[in-house]
């Protein structure tokens, strides 16, 4: 696999748990197991629960 591609899943990976904060859904939803791809879900998800808390996003 190349870096870019590599890198797009990371990506698409975050964005998601970004999506998943904003839905306010649990972090035990994360449908990754593959610990790089999601640790960038959880940090997608990290903050969009921070935005939420701090009221960027309602």
């Amino acid at each position: 696999m190349t870096k870019r591609q590599k890198r797009d899943r990371q990506d698409r990976a975050h964005s998601r748990g970004y999506q998943a904060g904003l839905a306010g859904r649990s972090k035990e939803v994360c449908p990754y197991q593959i610990l790089e791809v999601k640790s960038e879900w959880l940090g997608g998800w990290r903050e969009a629960i921070e935005d939420r808390y701090q009221g960027l996003i309602k």
